[in-house]
């Protein structure tokens, strides 16, 4: 084990500007180092500097495109870290019965948002633990496989073609930084994020992670999941915009 590797991976992410800079490439996004500066709010000659210090230590790739580079995170393992990481900050000085509630600009976040490739916040949470609860998937400590009631669970949404025996499917349980249990990670974790975006259940907001459940999707994802989970999933999140006087609408 490098120790000296280690320290310096610590300190590239441990910079407050290149934290942010890693944070707003976690949806799997590729952005230019304007845009990045503009997120970590220091100049663009900062932010080339930043940026090209986090390239040579190998957690971000940047690709070149006409005039523009664009820089995302160097791989699945980068964003599983830095995952890590917000579930520790999370969890520092907080006390067994949390007081503090997430204002407004938060609720998008924990509702629904992206990790990398594949979905978190309560509704990723709620998939997972449907699944599990359902005998869909089956966990060899932390790498989850697809049973053939899993099968037939992804079929009743549309996802049959990628599902066969022949193609396994496995996933990771990845701990998410909001709710504190685990949503699905893997190449099952992104193929349900996938295929919410691709059938408009989910909509992508700009400049942030979080994801808009459409009014197709709130009727899709109730039918799946029933309507004892998805209550849970819409009321916490209800409950939270009205302490904050805000109002929100997921009902089908």
């Amino acid at each position: 084990m490098n120790t000296n590797q280690i320290a310096r991976i610590a300190s590239l992410v441990g910079e407050p500007a290149r934290t942010a800079m890693l944070l707003e490439l976690m949806d799997g996004r590729s952005l230019t180092a304007r845009e990045l500066a503009t997120a970590a709010r220091v100049s663009p000659q900062t932010a080339s500097r930043h940026l090209a210090q986090l390239v040579d230590g190998g957690l971000l790739r940047v690709e070149a495109f006409g005039r523009h580079r664009y820089h995302r995170l160097a791989g699945r393992e980068v964003a599983e870290a830095l995952e890590s990481l917000m579930q520790l900050a999370a969890r520092g000085g907080a006390s067994p019965r949390p007081t503090f509630v997430p204002g407004p600009k938060d609720a998008g976040l924990r509702m629904a948002r992206t990790c990398y490739d594949h979905l978190a916040g309560r509704l990723g949470v709620a998939i997972a633990e449907h699944l599990h609860a359902d005998g869909a998937l089956v966990f060899d400590g932390e790498i989850g496989h697809l049973t053939e009631r899993g099968r037939a669970a992804l079929a009743r949404i549309g996802i049959a073609g990628a599902v066969s025996p022949s193609n396994r499917l496995h996933c990771r349980r990845c701990l998410d930084w909001s709710e504190r249990r685990f949503h699905l990670a893997g190449r099952l974790g992104a193929l349900l994020c996938a295929h919410c975006l691709e059938h408009g259940w989910l909509l992508r907001r700009p400049g942030t992670r979080a994801l808009q459940i459409t009014p197709k999707g709130a009727v899709g994802l109730r039918d799946w999941l029933g309507h004892a989970r998805w209550e849970q999933v819409v009321g916490a999140v209800a409950a939270t915009a009205k302490n904050h006087g805000c109002r929100t609408s997921l009902s089908p």
